[in-house]
């Protein structure tokens, strides 16, 4: 498909600024919502930018995302005349500030020395020798067979 070299251009840079692209499915799009260019004109650039290996494309809900490989941030470069020094946005590290203490001006917890339980006793509360654990003595299950999913109930007359 034949694109005029400015659309290209204002393609090719949209991509080497951010690094990636979005472009969703809608071949009769009359403009692409961040490049003032037709959106099949932005789908076919990258296809053609794609088949030559210098994007890597991922096709999900009806979206195309485009994302640069190093060979096409090399190609890029050649092709808009820019230094070796510039690169797109992905590809900077974002200093951050240390995250903030989450517990305010709480103090450090003391070392223990060694693994503590709270509820160690619990179980053992009122530990008699005695006293045996379990079911009493005159407890006698009884089993009636016939209920749930087993043989039918035999009819009593």
């Amino acid at each position: 498909m034949y694109i005029p070299t400015a659309n290209r251009k204002l393609i090719c840079q949209a991509l080497f600024k951010d690094g990636v692209l979005v472009a969703k499915k809608d071949y009769n799009a009359p403009r692409h919502p961040e490049i003032n260019v037709p959106n099949l004109e932005v789908i076919k650039a990258m296809q053609s930018l794609t088949s030559r290996g210098f994007v890597k494309t991922q096709f999900s809900w009806q979206y195309y995302y485009y994302i640069i490989t190093d060979e096409g941030l090399a190609y890029l470069r050649e092709y808009l005349n820019l230094p070796q020094d510039v690169v797109p946005s992905t590809f900077k590290k974002v200093v951050r500030a240390p995250a903030p203490s989450r517990f305010g001006d709480r103090p450090e917890r003391e070392d223990r020395g060694g693994f503590r339980r709270d509820n160690e006793g619990y179980r053992r509360r009122n530990f008699d020798e005695n006293r045996k654990e379990g079911a009493g003595e005159g407890f006698r299950p009884e089993f009636r067979g016939g209920f749930g999913r087993g043989r039918p109930q035999q009819q009593q007359e």
